[in-house]
């Protein structure tokens, strides 16, 4: 008698499970990526249209207070049409070496880089056509986790503006959080950027560790973005509506980072149309 499912296994194993419950005609809310393939992914986008059910893809940023208010001041003319976006989104080495068992099935570019990736569809309104893309590998090898350390990618638009993404899992865990994540917008008539990990708050011990007042528990409530995405999911599930970021979203992001990880494999630019035709 289950109405809807959440899928929040690990990043390679969401297509069982989400393909199972969207042919049973249940609602997903599925964990970013989609899937670690563009055959994954498309399975999936096919389960859910023929299983006739909604599909929300877990970008919680969506529900940051910071993206919000971008989001909001873009669309209102703020800043003009978008020239370039930027985003660093990493991990200190706590992420491979401790919260994750299966980082080596994984990837900073599979962890974290969806996040930015949908950050810069979100705010430009544009949709990516090429990426390039470079990455080293050593560090994390040396700790007995065969996977990458850091990828750049530098993604191109179809209006020719472009965007600049950085992930990591190499940050030292004596960063003041575990994440360091920053963005700027650029466009014709201004820029907005934000910080959304430090938000005002610090302990210093023996050393300053960031502490967000936008999470957690206040009152009664729980708050921050993943609780008012997940209370959002299910408010518009109770009235009968889809919500978004849905599967073909999820789907254009898992495009993206498989072009990604070609480009920088060859060390060329790679088109998202190359991605779809070949899979």
């Amino acid at each position: 008698d289950l109405d809807a499912v959440i899928v929040a296994t690990p990043d390679f194993a969401h297509r069982d499970a989400a393909v199972a419950a969207a042919r049973a005609g249940r609602h997903l809310l599925i964990e970013k990526p989609l899937a670690m393939s563009v055959g994954e992914a498309h399975e999936i986008r096919d389960a859910v249209r023929d299983g006739g059910a909604t599909c929300l893809v877990g970008f919680e940023n969506r529900w940051n207070p910071h993206i919000v208010q971008a989001h909001r001041a873009i669309g209102d003319g703020a800043i003009g049409a978008h020239i370039m976006t930027t985003a660093t989104l990493s991990n200190t080495w706590f992420v491979p070496t401790t919260m994750l068992s299966w980082a080596a099935r994984s990837s900073p570019v599979w962890f974290l880089m969806p996040h930015t990736i949908d950050l810069v569809t979100h705010l430009s309104g544009r949709t990516p056509v090429s990426v390039t893309a470079v990455a080293s590998r050593g560090v994390l090898r040396a700790r007995g986790i065969d996977t990458i350390d850091v990828v750049h990618a530098l993604i191109t638009l179809d209006d020719g503006s472009t965007a600049s993404l950085t992930s990591a899992w190499t940050l030292p865990d004596g960063t003041d959080a575990i994440v360091d994540f920053r963005f700027q917008v650029v466009g014709t008539d201004g820029a907005i950027g934000a910080d959304p990990i430090h938000q005002g708050l610090t302990l210093v011990t023996d050393r300053q560790h960031a502490r967000g007042p936008l999470a957690g528990r206040i009152g009664t409530s729980l708050v921050g973005a993943p609780i008012w995405m997940a209370q959002e999911w299910v408010a518009c599930l109770d009235r009968g509506e889809a919500l978004g970021p849905g599967v073909d979203q999820g789907v254009l992001v898992t495009e993206v980072i498989c072009a990604l990880e070609r480009a920088y494999t060859e060390r060329r630019v790679v088109t998202l149309a190359e991605i779809r035709d070949c899979c």
